[in-house]
């Protein structure tokens, strides 16, 4: 997915919210803001957003000298999540169709953003996205593609979401690679946040090898190509990684709750929707 002009404002926003996270003075927010604007003409309409919002963080980072501004954020979110496990878990044993809920559950994790949605609930979003309908249900595709996939590869997203992508994981029955980020970016799960949540016990941890708020696949590792092109299977979660790989002619599966009317628009639905998509290949 290329860059729309509404996206611009976003970036000012995200690095106005994290500079001011650290604590940065108004001085140095100006020079943030500044050079962000300085850059952006220079990044050619082609871009994707993840290519763009990796660019902005540095300027944060560089400007502040702090390399994880969300680190603290993260792992609040995560212990919240890790409450809530067991009555996610219940959720799905005792539901009609487990694997149903398990992808609800998973998708109630996208909440947890602080890119896009600064302010979420995650109680009341799991109670309501377990409710809510699919804007987009491609569930049987995705059940039949489940059930003859060998190698699956499950892209993360956001840092206390992974507690979520555990629930689903380990309701999918099959060995699992689980994709993180290289490096710190916003509050996207790094493998210290994979293994505080549990992943390490059902998943085999990977990193992209991109620093990048979603997939950017030049930025990604051989390790990562090589699990990406033998995959059956791919799951991914959340709205950097659709931005990333909504072009891709590969087995892939997009979670997501749609959060910015820019991501509505060019998937077809309403601000707020959730989402079960199979990309283009099926």
């Amino acid at each position: 997915m290329k860059v729309y002009l509404d996206c611009y404002p976003c970036f000012f926003h995200q690095a106005l919210n994290a500079a001011r996270m650290i604590g940065a003075d108004e001085d140095t927010i100006h020079k943030i803001l500044l050079e962000v604007n300085k850059i952006l003409p220079e990044i050619p309409r082609e871009a994707t957003p993840p290519e763009i919002g990796r660019q902005v963080y540095r300027i944060v980072s560089r400007w502040t000298g702090i390399k994880d501004p969300y680190q603290e954020s993260k792992k609040r979110c995560t212990a919240q999540a890790l409450t809530l496990y067991p009555e996610m878990k219940e959720r799905v044993r005792s539901a009609d169709d487990p694997l149903e809920t398990a992808i609800r559950v998973a998708i109630a994790g996208n909440v947890i953003d602080f890119g896009s949605n600064t302010e979420f609930d995650m109680i009341d979003d799991l109670q309501s996205i377990l409710r809510q309908a699919f804007a987009i249900d491609h569930y049987d595709a995705f059940r039949s593609t489940l059930g003859k996939a060998k190698d699956i590869l499950y892209i993360a997203d956001n840092a206390g979401e992974t507690v979520f992508d555990r629930v689903l994981i380990e309701e999918l029955k099959k060995p699992v690679t689980y994709v993180v980020r290289e490096q710190p970016i916003i509050n996207d799960a790094v493998r210290e946040d994979a293994v505080a949540a549990g992943l390490d016990k059902v998943a085999n941890i990977i990193s992209s090898g991109a620093d990048s708020p979603g997939n950017i696949l030049g930025l990604c590792s051989g390790e990562f190509f090589k699990a990406y092109e033998s995959a059956d299977l791919i799951i991914s979660k959340g709205q950097g990684n659709y931005e990333g790989l909504s072009e891709e002619n590969r087995p892939i599966f997009f979670l997501l709750k749609a959060k910015c009317p820019v991501i509505s628009r060019h998937i077809g639905v309403q601000k707020g929707s959730i989402v079960l998509m199979g990309s283009r290949y099926f």
